[in-house]
């Protein structure tokens, strides 16, 4: 019996990793596919009249073996992939497009869904049952079903081309990530490097083949701690053009052409289905709703912190002339003056900070974070299965000692898992039958291992990192609704990082860190200097940060904003929508746009600018904790009640105001970032 297909035998219904193999995952898909078009047909059979109950809530439930298939294939791709996995999901990818193009096309299941929403006004809904009617509609009408037939099968076709393009794109990056090594021979080639650095590179070189020489690669735990640290700016140079000539060689790994393709694609299928660009398309399921407005929104906080980036590029263009070095910054220089200018003005450096935040610690501080707004508690579990031995997993419970969900956390980086970090879930939270089936979510990094001296010791900036994640895993733990499609992180893509992002501010304050960060040999508390220090470091390089992430979202909007879609060379194109947000001299050979896997591979297509978005909200939000107490219980049920488990079962601003009893404003982020003084 496929493991896939049969009921899982473990703690909680955990998914079955230890039984798992990859000659299970094709067949599992096909035959998951073929129940859900059984529960389908079963729900079109049904003679009575079309009503809330008997189509739109009965087709919610289809296909939950075929969600709980791809959610696990899905993740170990982004996790733990191999080549057999990745040639699978390029056979798998396009049979789910075509299964669902299938059911959106449906003309007779359109039929009874648009009965239903005809009638919407005559019916008695929930606020919850009333968003999901909508969302079932929309999702129908914004992909097609209302189109003529020839209309539909091209909108197949381009879905199905769309999908296999997003994952060549990403195994791509992957592959230019996975085969740049630079093997160090010399130990003063690693001057100015930290000794965790230091010894990181030797145990990568042992792992590679290198016995006794240092290996640095573009995963981020190796390519950060270089260009910021290393003295050698010929290697530094290097390293940053081998980094930004990813995917960007003219050969069989190039993603130029990928990127051409499946931005005129998406154009395409904007025009389709009548909208003028695919940011149209995509906007009007978000709350800034239009690309105008997210072209203002982003002009705007330019127009404030373009002046702050400019002043401080030129602070740090000084430093590096009084070091006696020519006074023009290239981009390689960037990380590494910025560091010592840093450590100048604050007197400050990871290096100093790294001892005070041992990994474990750290997670035990976001978990205390956790107890003390949502009263819930997390206990380790050595009987659930893992992908992985660096896994661990943990029980989620609640004051009552309630079981609320399960929690994996995958801190470290190898050869089969993506760069960066992100939060997934497995099993997804809703209510069904008087039960309410609980969460299954995950958490991914990519942290510094432990070396034979030294545990994992993360910088400040991986303490933010993991707060961040860890405030998306609470949106899906703390899940109470009644759909799974509307639960947890199932929200607007400019409202989910809400709850990441607000999360990050603990870590900035002395009474959250007084709970973890403490030296991993003496056991000292971080010193109230070092805290004061962090708070005063925040806004270091605010205006730079800000425009750096004006800039993506400046790209991402070039790209999707156009009606034809029309790109025809990416790095000019790139250079052009730069135009506006460059502090730094180009650098010919490099470029974003091939592996800017958020928009290429990732759902933030047309969507990055909510990066800043939900900067705007947590700044906001977090001012309301800060003037009731950062662990004022009463502030954090209220923002679990309202945000947390409400997930997307209402219009974001509704809950946000709610939350806080007004709309959001500006000001709170421009206080915090330091811009409002600057300018």
């Amino acid at each position: 019996m496929n493991p896939l297909l049969s009921t899982f035998n473990t703690p909680f219904g955990t998914a079955p990793f230890d039984k798992i193999k990859e000659e299970h995952y094709l067949p599992a898909v096909k035959e998951a596919i073929k129940m859900a078009k059984e529960e389908v047909e079963v729900l079109k059979k049904n003679a009575d009249q079309p009503s809330f109950e008997n189509t739109i809530e009965a087709l919610e439930k289809t296909g939950r073996v075929l969600d709980r298939v791809t959610t696990i294939f899905f993740n170990l791709n982004s996790a733990e992939t191999n080549e057999e996995i990745q040639r699978l999901a390029k056979e798998i990818s396009p049979l789910l497009s075509e299964h669902s193009n299938d059911i959106l096309f449906d003309e007779e299941l359109f039929k009874r869904v648009e009965t239903v929403y005809a009638n919407k006004d005559t019916l008695t809904l929930t606020k919850e049952q009333a968003t999901l009617l909508d969302k079932t509609y929309k999702a129908f009408a914004r992909n097609g079903a209302a189109l003529g037939e020839e209309d539909k099968k091209r909108l197949r076709e381009i879905s199905k081309r769309l999908s296999e393009l997003s994952l060549t794109f990403g195994e791509n990056v992957l592959a230019e990530t996975n085969k740049y090594e630079m093997v160090l021979e010399k130990e003063e080639q690693l001057a100015g490097l930290p000794e965790y650095a230091v010894e990181a590179a030797a145990m990568t070189a042992k792992e590679k083949g290198y016995e006794g020489k240092w290996v640095i690669t573009l995963e981020y735990p190796s390519y950060i701690p270089f260009m910021t640290y290393a003295d050698d700016n010929t290697l530094r140079e290097e390293l940053f053009r081998a980094f930004g000539s990813k995917a960007f060689k003219g050969d069989e790994l190039d993603n130029q052409a990928i990127i051409q393709e499946i931005v005129e694609l998406r154009a395409e299928k904007a025009r389709l289905l009548g909208y003028e660009t695919y940011a149209n398309y995509i906007l009007e399921e978000r709350m800034a709703n239009s690309p105008e407005k997210v072209k203002d929104f982003l002009k705007d906080l330019l127009e404030k912190g373009k002046p702050a980036a400019v002043k401080e590029v030129a602070e740090v263009t000084e430093l590096k002339r009084l070091s006696g070095e020519p006074a023009d910054m290239q981009r390689w220089d960037w990380a590494y003056y910025s560091e010592k200018l840093k450590k100048a003005r604050y007197n400050i450096d990871d290096e100093k900070l790294k001892p005070y935040f041992k990994l474990e610690n750290v997670l035990e501080g976001v978990f205390t974070v956790a107890n003390k707004l949502f009263g819930i508690s997390f206990e380790e579990r050595k009987d659930i299965p893992l992908y992985h031995p660096d896994v661990t997993t943990y029980e989620v419970k609640d004051e009552e000692g309630q079981h609320v969900a399960i929690f994996y956390a995958d801190f470290f980086p190898r050869a089969g898992k993506r760069d960066g970090a992100w939060m997934t879930s497995y099993k997804p939270q809703y209510k069904e039958a008087g039960t309410d089936e609980r969460p299954h979510v995950s958490i991914v990094c990519n942290f510094s291992k432990p070396t034979a001296s030294k545990p994992s010791l993360l910088t400040f900036n991986e303490v933010t990192t993991l707060f961040h994640e860890f405030g998306h895993a609470l949106h899906g733990i703390l899940a109470n609704g009644t759909y799974a499609s509307l639960s947890g992180t199932s929200v607007y893509w400019d409202f989910v990082e809400l709850p990441s992002q607000i999360l990050e501010n603990w870590a900035y304050e002395k009474e959250c860190l007084d709970l973890f960060a403490k030296h991993y040999e003496t056991g000292e508390v971080i010193p109230m200097e070092y805290v004061q220090k962090i708070k005063e470091a925040s806004t270091f390089l605010e205006g730079y940060q800000t425009v750096r992430q004006i800039s993506f979202g400046l790209l991402d909007m070039a790209y999707h904003a156009s009606p034809t879609g029309k790109v025809a060379e990416v790095a000019a194109f790139e250079e052009a929508a730069f135009g506006p947000t460059n502090l730094l001299p180009s650098v010919e050979g490099t470029i974003m746009s091939c592996a800017f896997s958020h928009i290429f591979q990732g759902g933030y297509a047309s969507g990055y600018y909510s990066y800043k978005w939900a900067e705007v909200l947590d700044a906001d939000a977090f001012e309301v904790f800060k003037k009731e107490g950062i662990f004022n219980r009463e502030t954090g049920e209220r923002f679990k009640e309202n945000i947390l488990s409400k997930g997307g079962s209402e219009h974001p601003m509704e809950l946000y105001k709610r939350f806080k009893g007004g709309e959001p404003t500006v000001d709170a982020l421009l206080k915090r970032a330091g811009l409002l003084v600057k300018n």
